[in-house]
């Protein structure tokens, strides 16, 4: 193998203590490892004797050949010169690199740790072929560590490279696992430089599913790597475009507008708590007598039809007059807007009583609005909706037309949420495809992702502002689900929401501090052209 194609995603550093191996056989744990997809392999065994480390080392080789996988051990030249292995790995308490250079050849990969970047910048001159930087966090593997770095610390040295011109394949060791592979990648990542993977022991040679564990780090791990590791049909953000939505976040979290949501009582606590995650203010008052008062606080407004009654739908009408005569923004959720002719009759009164920012719902309810606020509108049967019934009957060509068409019909922005969300200002149209299942799992998320897009838009009320405000409200929730499914304490709906409320946050705080490294797992695609 040559070394400039070694993947560094997923790093395997064995440990055969019996407080981590316990009873198992390193060679099936390993080679359960490499079927899970372990990338590269260190064999680390600081105790047995020359002879048993060759022999360990051989078979080993023997089997991460079978996966086209590099073998490293880790300190012994001399055992990496009797097995034929790929290369070696030095601390920095080990045999100096420049007499590993020289001992194994040019073509050998040789690894180097390094805790600072004092460290990291003599490896790079030295001529290593990556670097082993750590440790991230404090581990029961290995004791000897000079300092805890922390991801910020990570960030520190990747940063320090990338300004002195070294490029580099880095991993990072020290206490990573599952619930946290892809918070470190994510937050260790400078403006120009990223991880090439993670290197762990105990939670693949610990575990006592190793296949199962290597398979799911490596899935959690490319989902956070950037671009340049990740499948290349996937449309990527600019970095430019990433800074622009990442900005908008922030801008709320900066500015604490309000969130004045209208909403139903199933949803109001969880809109809340999500409106404080987003870096809003939330107020949930369905009285429309006290919105002139809130309107003047430079919030937004959200409009959710969940509850319609005679008396919700008069207080949604002064609240919208309210808003308007404010130039504030209004983000309208028609809940179940075909479910029956109440439903209707109201939806084409808050429609013509004022001027909607954000239509925001899922296919059938959008369709709803298409239908009813068309010239035609009472012309021909009307489609029954259940409820919030968000069965998808229209192709993706003819959604993102209906949106297009909407949102230009009203002057506003229309989004369309669905496994692939459409989003339009009548003369721009983009397709998203993050999110995750357990979104529709989970009463009341729709509701408040209108909530976090209010959000978006009182921050970013600007003229030619508003649509990238909504798509980067839309990102920011959709992205904080994946992530948020994605961690090991996450097993279902129910603890997903906690975790959702928590990414939320953490999103939200790493924009806040610059960092729209989240985002380089938006798939968003510009699909204007094709309507």
């Amino acid at each position: 193998m040559r070394k400039e194609d070694v993947d560094y995603t997923l790093y395997l550093v064995t440990d055969s203590t019996p407080a981590i191996l316990r009873d198992k056989n390193i060679y099936e744990v390993v080679e359960a490892a490499l079927k899970g997809g372990v990338t590269c392999v260190q064999f680390r065994d600081k105790t047995s004797d020359t002879g048993e480390l060759v022999r360990t080392a051989r078979e080993l080789h023997k089997l991460t050949r079978q996966y086209n996988v590099p073998l490293l051990i880790n300190d012994r030249v001399d055992v990496a010169l009797a097995v034929g292995c790929e290369g070696c790995h030095v601390g920095q308490d080990d045999m100096k690199l420049q007499d590993a250079r020289r001992l194994l050849g040019p073509d050998a990969i040789i690894g180097v740790s390094a805790n600072t970047l004092e460290e990291a910048i003599e490896a790079c001159e030295g001529g290593a072929d990556y670097l082993g930087i750590g440790a991230v966090y404090a581990t029961t593997t290995k004791t000897n560590t000079k300092n805890i770095l922390g991801p910020e610390g990570v960030r520190h040295i990747l940063q320090g490279l990338a300004d002195r011109g070294y490029v580099i394949p880095s991993v990072c060791i020290g206490g990573i696992n599952a619930g946290n592979a892809q918070s470190v990648i994510m937050e260790s990542r400078a403006p120009n430089r990223s991880l090439d993977g993670i290197a762990v022991v105990s939670v693949i040679m610990g575990s006592d599913d190793p296949e199962h564990s290597a398979s799911r780090l490596l899935e959690l791990v490319r989902d956070a790597l950037p671009a340049k590791t990740r499948a290349a049909d996937e449309d990527q953000l600019s970095p430019e475009s990433a800074a622009l939505y990442a900005n908008i976040v922030k801008s709320v979290h900066d500015a604490t507008p309000l969130s004045h949501n209208m909403t139903n009582l199933v949803v109001q606590n969880f809109a809340a708590n999500v409106a404080l995650a987003v870096g809003a203010s939330p107020i949930m008052s369905n009285n429309g007598e006290e919105a002139p008062d809130l309107a003047k606080l430079g919030g937004a407004l959200v409009i959710n039809m969940g509850t319609v009654t005679p008396e919700s739908l008069r207080n949604y009408v002064k609240a919208l007059h309210a808003y308007n005569n404010a130039d504030r923004p209004v983000v309208f959720d028609p809940v179940g807007a075909g479910a029956s002719a109440v439903r209707r009759s109201a939806l084409k009164t808050i429609m013509d009583s004022g001027y909607i920012t954000v239509i925001k719902g899922n296919e059938g309810e959008i369709a709803t609005v298409y239908r009813e606020t068309s010239q035609t509108a009472g012309q021909g049967e009307h489609v029954q909706q259940r409820g919030v019934d968000s069965t998808s009957v229209l192709s993706p060509e003819e959604k993102a037309a209906m949106v297009t068409r909407l949102a230009d019909r009203h002057n506003n922005i229309v989004v369309m949420t669905g496994k692939t969300d459409f989003v339009s200002d009548g003369s721009n149209t983009f397709a998203i495809d993050n999110g995750h299942e357990y979104l529709g799992m989970v009463t009341g998320t729709g509701c408040v992702l209108g909530t976090t897009i209010s959000a978006m838009a009182a921050a970013s009320s600007a003229a030619g502002q508003e649509l990238f405000a909504v798509i980067a409200g839309i990102l920011l929730f959709e992205i904080a689900a994946e992530v948020a499914a994605q961690r090991s304490d996450v097993r279902g709906p129910g603890t997903f929401v906690p975790a959702f409320i928590d990414e939320l946050a953490r999103l939200r705080s790493l924009a806040a501090r610059g960092d729209s490294s989240w985002l380089q797992r938006a798939k968003l695609r510009d699909i204007s052209q094709d309507i």
